[in-house]
């Protein structure tokens, strides 16, 4: 047995072994790739190692931006910001069957794009417009599918703590780049559950609606525009090169947080509970990638990357088929791995794959984190799935069914971004971001 099968084997059934028995996926990825560079390494070089890949893999500045970014979300979330959202969403889904199914989609990818979170759009936007969406007669169901299908638009529109996770593993990557590479998949997955929520109401008989006067639309936008304001600032700031990533991080922490105040929905005494929550989840992020540059440089020095790549050319020479293969192991991987992990772990084995046939490390990272966004949607493990239930007071079972036809227009709109390279890489080409 070879060194790349032997090392292999002792991750993936350690692994296995660790999570059935209900330890942590973060100590888990720790142990299992401990256990494996025992077997390449003596045991204090294993230690050693260990310690520095952990060290190494969290010592970059474009980190920092996590944990803002995260702060930021939270600060939004109970500083009257998602509300002001939603309400200037309502007026853009007015017009379209099922018109607060159609604000629930706007508000979630409108509060993504500011939070970079699909769980806390899921809670904030769906736990707002559910109980509006109860009283005005929708099923539960067909509200809960909406929510929890167009939360994840909110990790492909930048700000995305997901697509700075893959920068940070894929090396030299522009986070700009990726950044304006996620807007029109993002946008696109945004539309396609509007259109078919519409098609869907159309069944249900939920009609547009119509009323309110110009004067009350207009002042439900000027609302909202202060919040909009975030996305142009720190976004346009990035690509701009006013500031990097990390630095309009923390001015979108420093903006939501004024403009909290200014909306008089965020007391002084809510911080500690703010910055403790964010400290937390911060801190399972950060800890992850550490444990999982371990995992990185083991499967690195056993060369399983190139193993793998020799299977997957054996298999077949059509680079469309390494693709579809690609992409339906990495759905399968998301039904049971959070988004972050599966980054840290599934980018140095499948990038100099996809890099050897030509294509981009932005084009890569978008299928990549468009496939993993899927992930959170689906049983067993999917996180906006789960929220989105508890918000929308509905079991997985009930809402399962309607969540069929939200699933096929994502795989769809996945193979459009997967085979036509230019959904992508139009924006950052068009910016001067790759060439």
């Amino acid at each position: 047995m070879d060194l790349a099968l032997h090392v292999g084997l002792i991750i993936f059934i350690s692994l296995i072994i660790f999570l059935v028995i209900g330890v942590p996926i973060a100590i888990s990825i720790g142990l299992s790739s401990t256990l494996a560079m025992l077997i390449v390494l003596p045991f204090n070089g294993a230690m050693i190692t260990s310690a520095q890949r952990v060290f190494l893999g969290t010592n970059s500045f474009s980190l920092l931006a996590i944990p803002f970014f995260v702060l930021a979300g939270n600060i939004m979330n109970t500083g009257g910001i998602a509300i002001r959202l939603i309400n200037c969403a309502n007026l853009f889904g007015r017009s379209l069957f099922g018109p607060l199914a159609q604000a629930n989609v706007v508000a979630n990818m409108l509060f993504g794009a500011i939070s970079g979170s699909g769980v806390a759009a899921a809670a904030a936007v769906g736990g707002t417009i559910s109980p509006i969406e109860e009283k005005e007669g929708y099923d539960k169901r067909y509200s809960a599918a909406v929510n929890i299908c167009s939360a994840p638009t909110g990790m492909l529109i930048p700000p995305s703590n997901t697509l700075i996770v893959y920068s940070t593993v894929a090396g030299s990557v522009s986070i700009s780049a990726l950044f304006i590479a996620g807007y029109i998949p993002g946008i696109l997955w945004g539309l396609g559950i509007m259109a078919v929520a519409a098609i869907m109401a159309k069944k249900l008989k939920y009609k547009a609606e119509k009323g309110g006067s110009f004067k009350e639309h207009l002042k439900t936008v000027l609302d909202a525009v202060p919040s909009l304001l975030l996305i142009l600032i720190v976004i346009g700031g990035i690509l701009k090169g006013v500031f990097t990533a990390t630095e309009g991080s923390a001015i979108a922490v420093v903006y939501s947080l004024i403009l909290s105040f200014i909306y008089k929905e965020l007391k002084i005494s809510d911080l500690p509970k703010i910055f403790l929550s964010s400290a937390q989840m911060s801190a399972i992020v950060i800890f992850m990638i550490g444990v999982s540059s371990i995992m990185s440089w083991t499967m690195a020095f056993a060369h399983i990357p190139q193993r793998i790549a020799q299977i997957l050319m054996g298999i077949t020479d059509s680079h469309a088929v390494i693709l579809i293969i690609m992409n339906l192991l990495l759905l399968l991987i998301g039904t049971f791995m959070d988004p972050t992990p599966a980054v840290l772990i599934f980018t140095p084995i499948f990038l100099p794959i996809v890099e050897s046939f030509g294509m981009t490390p932005v084009h890569f990272g978008i299928m990549l984190v468009f496939n993993l966004c899927i992930g959170t949607i689906t049983p067993p493990v999917g996180p906006i799935l789960f929220t989105g239930c508890k918000v929308g007071r509905v079991s997985i079972e009930e809402v399962f069914k309607w969540l069929l036809p939200f699933y096929a227009i994502t795989i769809i709109i996945l193979m459009l971004v997967t085979f036509m390279p230019s959904f992508s890489l139009f924006l950052p080409k068009l910016f001067g971001l790759i060439k």
